[in-house]
Protein backbone atom coordinates (compact mmCIF):
# COMPACT_ATOMS: atom_id res chain seq x y z
CA UNK A 1 0.00 0.00 0.00
CA UNK A 2 1.15 3.34 -0.89
CA UNK A 3 0.86 5.37 2.59
CA UNK A 4 2.53 8.34 1.40
CA UNK A 5 -0.07 8.57 -1.43
CA UNK A 6 -2.40 7.77 1.05
CA UNK A 7 -1.62 10.51 2.86
CA UNK A 8 -1.31 12.78 0.31
CA UNK A 9 -5.22 12.22 -0.92
CA UNK A 10 -6.62 12.69 2.59
CA UNK A 11 -4.87 15.92 4.14
CA UNK A 12 -7.65 17.83 4.16
CA UNK A 13 -9.58 14.99 5.96
CA UNK A 14 -10.37 15.72 9.92
CA UNK A 15 -11.98 12.91 12.29
CA UNK A 16 -13.90 10.26 10.42
CA UNK A 17 -16.42 8.20 12.62
CA UNK A 18 -18.24 5.34 11.28
CA UNK A 19 -20.95 3.22 12.71
CA UNK A 20 -20.25 -0.49 13.16
CA UNK A 21 -22.06 -3.33 14.88
CA UNK A 22 -20.77 -3.44 18.34
CA UNK A 23 -20.45 -6.83 19.99
CA UNK A 24 -21.86 -6.59 23.46
CA UNK A 25 -22.20 -9.43 26.24
CA UNK A 26 -25.85 -11.16 26.67
CA UNK A 27 -26.68 -9.97 30.37
CA UNK A 28 -28.92 -12.74 30.44
CA UNK A 29 -25.68 -14.96 29.68
CA UNK A 30 -23.49 -13.63 31.91
CA UNK A 31 -23.21 -13.13 36.02
CA UNK A 32 -23.26 -9.67 36.09
CA UNK A 33 -22.13 -6.72 32.98
CA UNK A 34 -19.79 -5.66 35.91
CA UNK A 35 -18.09 -8.96 36.65
CA UNK A 36 -17.64 -9.13 32.83
CA UNK A 37 -15.81 -5.77 32.34
CA UNK A 38 -11.57 -4.94 32.90
CA UNK A 39 -9.82 -1.99 33.12
CA UNK A 40 -7.47 -1.15 29.58
CA UNK A 41 -5.24 -4.17 29.15
CA UNK A 42 -1.80 -2.35 30.10
CA UNK A 43 -3.75 -0.80 33.53
CA UNK A 44 -4.73 -4.56 35.11
CA UNK A 45 -1.87 -5.34 37.63
CA UNK A 46 -0.82 -8.45 37.18
CA UNK A 47 -0.65 -10.98 38.82
CA UNK A 48 -3.23 -9.67 41.51
CA UNK A 49 -5.27 -7.93 39.40
CA UNK A 50 -5.38 -10.46 36.69
CA UNK A 51 -6.38 -13.32 38.99
CA UNK A 52 -8.85 -11.57 40.82
CA UNK A 53 -10.77 -10.67 37.15
CA UNK A 54 -10.23 -14.16 36.33
CA UNK A 55 -11.72 -15.51 39.20
CA UNK A 56 -14.71 -12.56 39.25
CA UNK A 57 -16.37 -14.12 35.94
CA UNK A 58 -15.84 -16.84 33.69
CA UNK A 59 -16.53 -14.42 30.60
CA UNK A 60 -14.40 -11.57 31.87
CA UNK A 61 -13.03 -9.96 29.02
CA UNK A 62 -9.60 -10.41 30.23
CA UNK A 63 -9.14 -13.72 28.73
CA UNK A 64 -9.76 -11.91 25.58
CA UNK A 65 -7.34 -9.40 26.34
CA UNK A 66 -4.61 -11.03 28.47
CA UNK A 67 -4.75 -14.87 27.34
CA UNK A 68 -2.58 -16.78 29.91
CA UNK A 69 -0.46 -19.62 28.23
CA UNK A 70 3.14 -20.60 27.70
CA UNK A 71 4.08 -18.77 24.68
CA UNK A 72 2.82 -15.96 22.18
CA UNK A 73 1.07 -18.02 19.64
CA UNK A 74 -0.74 -19.98 22.05
CA UNK A 75 -1.84 -17.36 24.17
CA UNK A 76 -3.33 -15.15 21.06
CA UNK A 77 -4.77 -18.35 19.60
CA UNK A 78 -6.21 -19.18 23.02
CA UNK A 79 -7.66 -15.51 22.83
CA UNK A 80 -9.16 -16.27 19.07
CA UNK A 81 -10.98 -19.60 20.06
CA UNK A 82 -12.28 -17.91 23.06
CA UNK A 83 -14.40 -15.11 21.32
CA UNK A 84 -15.17 -17.89 18.88
CA UNK A 85 -16.91 -19.87 21.49
CA UNK A 86 -18.74 -16.82 23.23
CA UNK A 87 -20.17 -15.92 20.01
CA UNK A 88 -21.61 -19.13 19.10
CA UNK A 89 -22.62 -20.04 22.51
CA UNK A 90 -24.08 -16.14 22.44
CA UNK A 91 -22.80 -14.62 25.07
CA UNK A 92 -21.19 -12.01 22.73
CA UNK A 93 -23.66 -11.07 20.34
CA UNK A 94 -24.14 -8.33 17.23
CA UNK A 95 -26.06 -5.84 17.51
CA UNK A 96 -28.86 -5.91 14.85
CA UNK A 97 -27.56 -2.85 12.91
CA UNK A 98 -24.50 -0.27 12.69
CA UNK A 99 -24.26 2.56 15.22
CA UNK A 100 -22.64 5.14 16.98
CA UNK A 101 -22.48 4.54 20.89
CA UNK A 102 -22.93 7.28 23.26
CA UNK A 103 -21.16 6.12 26.12
CA UNK A 104 -21.38 7.46 30.18
CA UNK A 105 -18.96 7.28 33.32
CA UNK A 106 -20.14 8.72 36.46
CA UNK A 107 -18.89 8.34 39.61
CA UNK A 108 -20.01 9.45 43.14
CA UNK A 109 -17.81 12.60 43.42
CA UNK A 110 -19.23 14.60 40.59
CA UNK A 111 -16.80 13.28 37.95
CA UNK A 112 -18.98 12.76 34.36
CA UNK A 113 -17.40 11.81 31.24
CA UNK A 114 -19.65 11.37 27.97
CA UNK A 115 -18.40 10.66 24.52
CA UNK A 116 -19.08 8.82 21.56
CA UNK A 117 -17.66 5.90 20.77
CA UNK A 118 -17.26 4.47 16.97
CA UNK A 119 -14.83 3.30 14.23
CA UNK A 120 -12.35 5.71 13.07
CA UNK A 121 -10.57 5.83 10.04
CA UNK A 122 -6.95 5.42 10.56
CA UNK A 123 -4.75 8.18 9.80
CA UNK A 124 -1.07 8.87 9.00
CA UNK A 125 0.78 10.99 11.03
CA UNK A 126 1.62 13.87 8.48
CA UNK A 127 -2.09 14.31 8.51
CA UNK A 128 -2.07 15.73 12.26
CA UNK A 129 -6.00 13.94 12.52
CA UNK A 130 -4.77 11.87 15.15
CA UNK A 131 -1.76 13.48 17.44
CA UNK A 132 0.14 11.09 19.47
CA UNK A 133 2.13 12.39 22.54
CA UNK A 134 4.13 9.72 23.48
CA UNK A 135 6.66 7.60 21.98
CA UNK A 136 5.52 3.97 22.23
CA UNK A 137 7.59 0.47 22.81
CA UNK A 138 7.55 -1.70 19.71
CA UNK A 139 7.79 -5.34 21.55
CA UNK A 140 4.31 -3.95 22.88
CA UNK A 141 3.16 -3.10 19.40
CA UNK A 142 4.04 -6.49 18.22
CA UNK A 143 1.76 -8.27 21.12
CA UNK A 144 -1.05 -5.64 20.23
CA UNK A 145 -0.85 -6.42 16.55
CA UNK A 146 -0.72 -10.24 17.21
CA UNK A 147 -3.82 -10.59 19.33
CA UNK A 148 -5.38 -8.27 17.05
CA UNK A 149 -4.62 -10.61 13.97
CA UNK A 150 -5.91 -13.67 15.76
CA UNK A 151 -8.62 -12.41 17.16
CA UNK A 152 -9.86 -10.28 13.64
CA UNK A 153 -11.19 -7.91 16.67
CA UNK A 154 -10.65 -4.78 18.44
CA UNK A 155 -11.19 -5.56 21.78
CA UNK A 156 -11.32 -2.13 23.62
CA UNK A 157 -11.93 1.45 22.56
CA UNK A 158 -8.71 3.25 22.18
CA UNK A 159 -9.34 7.37 24.67
CA UNK A 160 -9.26 10.05 22.39
CA UNK A 161 -9.91 13.53 23.19
CA UNK A 162 -10.85 17.17 21.33
CA UNK A 163 -11.48 20.58 21.88
CA UNK A 164 -15.14 21.11 20.88
CA UNK A 165 -16.02 24.66 19.63
CA UNK A 166 -19.30 26.27 18.52
CA UNK A 167 -18.66 24.12 15.43
CA UNK A 168 -19.53 20.84 17.62
CA UNK A 169 -22.72 22.12 19.81
CA UNK A 170 -24.77 20.20 17.16
CA UNK A 171 -22.59 16.92 18.92
CA UNK A 172 -22.66 18.01 22.63
CA UNK A 173 -26.19 18.87 22.39
CA UNK A 174 -27.48 15.50 20.96
CA UNK A 175 -24.81 13.54 23.08
CA UNK A 176 -27.17 15.43 26.26
CA UNK A 177 -30.42 14.58 24.44
CA UNK A 178 -29.34 10.87 23.98
CA UNK A 179 -28.60 10.60 27.65
CA UNK A 180 -31.68 11.16 28.77
CA UNK A 181 -32.83 8.04 26.69
CA UNK A 182 -32.93 4.23 28.28
CA UNK A 183 -29.64 3.27 27.90
CA UNK A 184 -28.64 -0.36 26.10
CA UNK A 185 -26.76 -1.03 29.54
CA UNK A 186 -26.16 0.57 33.01
CA UNK A 187 -24.09 -1.23 35.46
CA UNK A 188 -21.66 -0.13 38.32
CA UNK A 189 -17.96 -1.50 38.46
CA UNK A 190 -16.42 -2.31 41.82
CA UNK A 191 -14.33 1.33 41.57
CA UNK A 192 -17.94 3.00 41.82
CA UNK A 193 -17.98 4.52 38.47
CA UNK A 194 -21.44 3.77 36.91
CA UNK A 195 -21.48 3.36 33.08
CA UNK A 196 -24.54 3.68 30.75
CA UNK A 197 -24.32 2.58 26.73
CA UNK A 198 -26.44 3.90 23.94
CA UNK A 199 -27.12 3.54 20.48
CA UNK A 200 -27.32 6.30 17.80
CA UNK A 201 -29.11 4.91 14.52
CA UNK A 202 -30.91 7.62 13.18
CA UNK A 203 -29.67 8.50 9.96
CA UNK A 204 -30.08 12.38 10.67
CA UNK A 205 -28.32 11.81 14.08
CA UNK A 206 -25.27 10.19 12.81
CA UNK A 207 -24.79 12.81 10.44
CA UNK A 208 -24.86 15.44 12.42
CA UNK A 209 -21.91 13.75 14.69
CA UNK A 210 -20.08 12.71 11.13
CA UNK A 211 -20.37 16.67 9.97
CA UNK A 212 -18.95 17.89 13.22
CA UNK A 213 -16.31 15.92 14.04
CA UNK A 214 -14.87 16.12 10.47
CA UNK A 215 -14.05 19.65 11.43
CA UNK A 216 -11.73 18.69 14.08
CA UNK A 217 -8.73 16.66 15.08
CA UNK A 218 -8.31 14.66 18.39
CA UNK A 219 -5.13 14.09 20.69
CA UNK A 220 -4.49 10.07 22.09
CA UNK A 221 -5.24 10.25 25.45
CA UNK A 222 -5.08 6.78 26.26
CA UNK A 223 -3.68 3.99 24.17
CA UNK A 224 -0.85 4.91 21.90
CA UNK A 225 0.30 0.89 21.35
CA UNK A 226 -3.20 0.57 20.04
CA UNK A 227 -3.03 3.34 18.20
CA UNK A 228 0.29 2.38 16.12
CA UNK A 229 -1.05 -1.04 16.06
CA UNK A 230 -4.21 -0.18 14.24
CA UNK A 231 -1.45 2.05 11.43
CA UNK A 232 0.49 -1.25 11.11
CA UNK A 233 -2.54 -3.39 10.51
CA UNK A 234 -4.01 -1.07 8.23
CA UNK A 235 -0.87 -1.10 5.94
CA UNK A 236 -1.17 -5.22 6.15
CA UNK A 237 -4.10 -5.41 4.22
CA UNK A 238 -5.45 -3.64 1.44
CA UNK A 239 -7.81 -0.87 1.24
CA UNK A 240 -10.48 -0.74 1.77
CA UNK A 241 -10.90 -3.05 3.92
CA UNK A 242 -12.00 -3.02 7.76
CA UNK A 243 -8.64 -2.57 8.85
CA UNK A 244 -9.00 1.04 7.93
CA UNK A 245 -11.16 2.07 11.07
CA UNK A 246 -9.97 1.50 14.53
CA UNK A 247 -12.24 1.08 17.72
CA UNK A 248 -12.39 4.45 19.67
CA UNK A 249 -13.63 6.86 22.26
CA UNK A 250 -14.04 10.11 21.59
CA UNK A 251 -14.80 12.76 24.29
CA UNK A 252 -14.94 16.33 24.28
CA UNK A 253 -12.53 17.76 27.10
CA UNK A 254 -14.61 21.71 26.58
CA UNK A 255 -17.81 19.73 27.81
CA UNK A 256 -15.87 17.21 29.68
CA UNK A 257 -12.48 17.41 30.96
CA UNK A 258 -10.47 14.68 31.85
CA UNK A 259 -8.52 13.81 35.01
CA UNK A 260 -4.48 13.29 34.10
CA UNK A 261 -2.67 11.52 36.43
CA UNK A 262 0.92 10.04 36.41
CA UNK A 263 2.11 6.57 35.78
CA UNK A 264 5.34 4.95 37.98
CA UNK A 265 7.73 3.12 37.44
CA UNK A 266 8.76 -0.16 38.91
CA UNK A 267 12.58 -0.89 38.49
CA UNK A 268 13.59 -4.68 38.97
CA UNK A 269 17.08 -5.28 40.62
CA UNK A 270 17.69 -1.68 41.69
CA UNK A 271 17.19 -1.54 45.76
CA UNK A 272 16.18 1.49 46.54
CA UNK A 273 19.87 2.22 48.97
CA UNK A 274 21.66 1.78 46.04
CA UNK A 275 19.36 4.08 43.59
CA UNK A 276 19.65 6.74 46.39
CA UNK A 277 23.27 6.41 46.47
CA UNK A 278 24.23 6.54 43.08
CA UNK A 279 22.05 9.97 43.08
CA UNK A 280 24.65 11.87 45.34
CA UNK A 281 26.15 15.03 44.45
CA UNK A 282 23.65 15.07 41.04
CA UNK A 283 20.04 15.61 43.64
CA UNK A 284 19.03 16.62 46.80
CA UNK A 285 17.58 13.67 48.71
CA UNK A 286 15.49 13.85 51.78
CA UNK A 287 13.85 11.04 53.33
CA UNK A 288 10.48 10.91 54.44
CA UNK A 289 9.13 9.30 57.33
CA UNK A 290 5.49 9.94 56.27
CA UNK A 291 2.32 8.24 54.89
CA UNK A 292 1.86 7.36 51.43
CA UNK A 293 -0.46 10.80 50.74
CA UNK A 294 1.49 13.16 52.94
CA UNK A 295 4.46 11.77 50.27
CA UNK A 296 2.65 12.44 47.49
CA UNK A 297 1.73 15.91 49.16
CA UNK A 298 5.20 16.66 49.35
CA UNK A 299 5.97 15.96 46.16
CA UNK A 300 3.18 18.71 44.52
CA UNK A 301 4.69 20.87 46.16
CA UNK A 302 8.51 19.96 44.70
CA UNK A 303 7.02 19.39 41.48
CA UNK A 304 5.92 23.38 41.62
CA UNK A 305 9.51 24.08 41.68
CA UNK A 306 11.29 21.84 39.45
CA UNK A 307 11.74 18.53 39.06
CA UNK A 308 10.90 16.11 41.43
CA UNK A 309 10.36 12.43 42.38
CA UNK A 310 9.89 10.32 44.80
CA UNK A 311 11.23 6.99 45.71
CA UNK A 312 10.12 3.94 47.22
CA UNK A 313 10.50 0.43 48.21
CA UNK A 314 12.22 0.46 51.42
CA UNK A 315 9.61 1.30 54.10
CA UNK A 316 10.03 4.89 53.35
CA UNK A 317 9.82 7.63 50.58
CA UNK A 318 12.84 9.94 49.69
CA UNK A 319 12.00 13.12 47.70
CA UNK A 320 14.57 13.35 44.67
CA UNK A 321 14.69 16.87 43.41
CA UNK A 322 16.73 19.86 42.82
CA UNK A 323 18.68 18.45 39.48
CA UNK A 324 22.24 19.53 38.97
CA UNK A 325 22.03 21.84 36.20
CA UNK A 326 25.29 20.81 34.78
CA UNK A 327 24.23 16.68 34.30
CA UNK A 328 20.58 18.45 33.11
CA UNK A 329 23.10 20.10 30.20
CA UNK A 330 25.13 17.03 29.48
CA UNK A 331 22.25 14.55 29.53
CA UNK A 332 18.65 15.90 27.65
CA UNK A 333 18.93 16.59 24.32
CA UNK A 334 18.74 20.33 23.51
CA UNK A 335 17.32 19.89 19.66
CA UNK A 336 13.49 19.95 21.69
CA UNK A 337 10.97 22.58 23.11
CA UNK A 338 12.54 23.61 26.51
CA UNK A 339 8.33 22.29 27.97
CA UNK A 340 10.17 18.70 26.86
CA UNK A 341 13.13 19.28 28.15
CA UNK A 342 11.94 20.06 31.58
CA UNK A 343 9.41 17.74 31.84
CA UNK A 344 9.97 15.13 34.72
CA UNK A 345 9.58 12.05 32.54
CA UNK A 346 12.15 13.25 29.89
CA UNK A 347 14.64 13.76 33.13
CA UNK A 348 13.80 10.63 34.32
CA UNK A 349 14.59 8.66 31.33
CA UNK A 350 17.04 10.47 29.75
CA UNK A 351 19.16 11.87 33.02
CA UNK A 352 18.29 9.50 36.00
CA UNK A 353 17.76 6.05 33.69
CA UNK A 354 19.79 5.94 30.84
CA UNK A 355 23.17 8.17 32.49
CA UNK A 356 22.66 7.75 36.93
CA UNK A 357 21.33 4.15 36.88
CA UNK A 358 21.73 2.72 33.83
CA UNK A 359 18.81 1.13 32.77
CA UNK A 360 18.03 1.07 29.05
CA UNK A 361 14.46 1.82 29.06
CA UNK A 362 13.60 -0.59 26.28
CA UNK A 363 13.79 -3.59 28.99
CA UNK A 364 11.07 -4.55 30.22
CA UNK A 365 12.43 -7.10 32.48
CA UNK A 366 13.86 -3.55 34.40
CA UNK A 367 11.02 -1.60 34.26
CA UNK A 368 7.28 -2.27 34.74
CA UNK A 369 4.90 0.73 34.18
CA UNK A 370 2.21 1.02 36.94
CA UNK A 371 -0.74 3.36 37.40
CA UNK A 372 -1.99 2.61 40.55
CA UNK A 373 0.11 4.32 43.04
CA UNK A 374 -0.40 2.68 46.45
CA UNK A 375 0.41 -0.59 44.27
CA UNK A 376 3.69 0.21 42.95
CA UNK A 377 5.13 0.74 46.19
CA UNK A 378 3.71 -2.73 47.74
CA UNK A 379 5.33 -4.43 44.49
CA UNK A 380 8.80 -2.10 45.09
CA UNK A 381 8.40 -3.55 48.64
CA UNK A 382 7.81 -6.83 48.22
CA UNK A 383 9.90 -7.89 45.42
CA UNK A 384 13.29 -5.43 46.50
CA UNK A 385 12.68 -2.76 43.77
CA UNK A 386 12.67 0.78 43.62
CA UNK A 387 9.51 2.43 42.91
CA UNK A 388 9.74 5.97 40.88
CA UNK A 389 6.62 7.79 41.80
CA UNK A 390 5.94 10.76 39.21
CA UNK A 391 3.71 14.21 39.55
CA UNK A 392 1.15 14.80 36.71
CA UNK A 393 1.62 17.00 34.32
CA UNK A 394 -1.22 19.39 32.76
CA UNK A 395 -3.15 18.59 29.80
CA UNK A 396 -2.49 21.51 28.07
CA UNK A 397 1.39 20.86 28.31
CA UNK A 398 0.52 17.45 26.06
CA UNK A 399 -1.64 19.07 23.86
CA UNK A 400 0.99 22.02 23.27
CA UNK A 401 3.77 19.60 22.58
CA UNK A 402 1.78 17.47 20.30
CA UNK A 403 0.46 19.85 18.06
CA UNK A 404 4.29 20.54 17.86
CA UNK A 405 4.74 17.18 16.92
CA UNK A 406 7.09 16.27 20.02
CA UNK A 407 6.44 13.06 21.68
CA UNK A 408 6.94 13.04 25.44
CA UNK A 409 8.84 9.62 26.40
CA UNK A 410 6.81 6.93 26.73
CA UNK A 411 4.19 6.41 29.75
CA UNK A 412 4.38 10.08 30.73
CA UNK A 413 0.43 10.05 31.45
CA UNK A 414 -2.16 8.84 32.54
CA UNK A 415 -5.70 10.46 31.17
CA UNK A 416 -8.83 9.41 32.95
CA UNK A 417 -11.60 7.86 33.66
CA UNK A 418 -10.58 5.10 30.91
CA UNK A 419 -13.39 3.18 29.07
CA UNK A 420 -14.43 0.05 31.03
CA UNK A 421 -13.36 -3.00 28.67
CA UNK A 422 -15.52 -4.74 27.36
CA UNK A 423 -19.03 -3.04 27.05
CA UNK A 424 -18.82 -2.98 23.27
CA UNK A 425 -16.16 -4.60 21.46
CA UNK A 426 -15.44 -4.54 17.13
CA UNK A 427 -15.31 -7.64 14.92
CA UNK A 428 -13.72 -6.95 11.66
CA UNK A 429 -15.32 -9.51 9.59
CA UNK A 430 -18.87 -8.23 10.54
Amino acid sequence: MNTAGHSEATAHRGLELTPFRGLRYDPDRVGSLAAVTSPPYDVVVRPDGLHHLESSDPHNIVRLILPQAATAGARNEQAAETLRRWLAEGILTADPEPCLYVYEQRDGNGMLQRGVIGALRVSDPAEQVVLPHEDVMPHVVADRAALMRATSANLEPLLLTYRGDDSSAATADLIERVADRPPLLATTTEDGFRHRLWAITDPAELTTVQRDLARHQALIADGHHRWATYRRLRTEHPSPSPWDHGLVLLVDTARYPLRVRAIHRLLHGLPVEEAVTALDGRFRVRRLDVPLTEALEVLADAACAGNAFLLAGDGSFHLVDRPDPDLLARTIPADRPAAWRTLDATVLHATLLEHVWRIPEDSPDRIAYIHDTAATVAKAERDGGTAVLMHPVREEVVRDLARQGVTMPRKSTSFGPKPATGLVLRALDL
